[in-house]
């Protein structure tokens, strides 16, 4: 049958609930212990997916995404803040209040809990975010957790010593043939792709990808499009060369 018109945007539940869980477990026993962590591996992995799940089962955790400024991550953080706990209150008049106040009343609002920050894509912050990271973690009294390209560290800059000890690091690394094949298939599923040579495509799409989810996902996406579709067949092999070119 046709691909059907209803799609639904993929997701990447299934690693959550199975190939996920010790990870998750790991995240969970670093808030139990008050430890900072440093979640790290390529793109694609499903870093930020890990930690969005993380963030829905931990109570106190509280989440910041792609910030770029000083001022973007202390208000991120108080409307995080905010979320977690009603209690705190965001002011009326944020606009009118400076970087170092709203610092302030961040700090504050985290002397009232046991919170932990989980920061993704930091990007190489600046000295001046690095500092407001530092004075919030204040000496692991908030525990940090971070997302990272590198087990190196250089998309968190001089955030390093915050992670330092490699029972501080947690490695996200690729699916195993078994589980990303599957997870292949459960989305072709969720997104109605549909093809006479589907079985045989999918275990393709996961050698090529190395069991990498993010490239799993792409790649199932691009054999909607008509360009990669002759009759109801998926043209893999032209699909698998744009891919390729698409990555360089």
């Amino acid at each position: 049958m046709p691909s059907s018109s209803a799609q639904r945007e993929p997701t990447i539940e299934y690693l959550n609930c199975v190939a996920r869980q010790e990870e998750l477990d790991r995240l969970r026993n670093q808030a139990r212990i008050r430890k900072s962590l440093l979640v790290f591996g390529p793109v694609g992995v499903g870093k930020s997916r890990l930690l969005r799940t993380f963030v829905e089962v931990q109570s106190l955790a509280i989440y910041v995404d792609q910030v770029r400024t000083p001022r973007e991550l202390v208000v991120a953080l108080l409307q995080a803040l905010h979320s977690a706990d009603s209690n705190i209150r965001v002011p009326g008049n944020i606009s009118a209040l400076s970087t170092s106040s709203l610092k302030g009343i961040v700090h504050r609002a985290l002397d009232t809990r046991p919170f932990l920050m989980v920061l993704d894509h930091l990007d190489a912050p600046s000295r001046i975010v690095t500092g407001i990271v530092k004075d919030l973690h204040y000496y692991g009294r908030t525990p940090v957790i971070f997302a990272s390209r590198s087990p190196h560290m250089e998309d968190i800059g001089a955030l390093r010593p915050l992670c330092a000890n490699k029972s501080e690091r947690l490695e996200l690394k690729n699916l195993s043939p078994q589980i990303a094949l599957e997870f292949a298939r459960r989305e072709a599923e969720n997104t109605g792709l549909w093809a006479s040579n589907l079985d045989a495509v999918l275990p393709s799409l996961v050698e090529w990808s190395d069991g990498n989810p993010g490239a799993i996902l792409q790649m199932l996406k691009m054999a909607q499009l008509p360009q990669y579709r002759a009759d109801d067949k998926i043209k893999s092999h032209i699909l698998y060369v744009d891919y390729r070119m698409g990555r360089r």
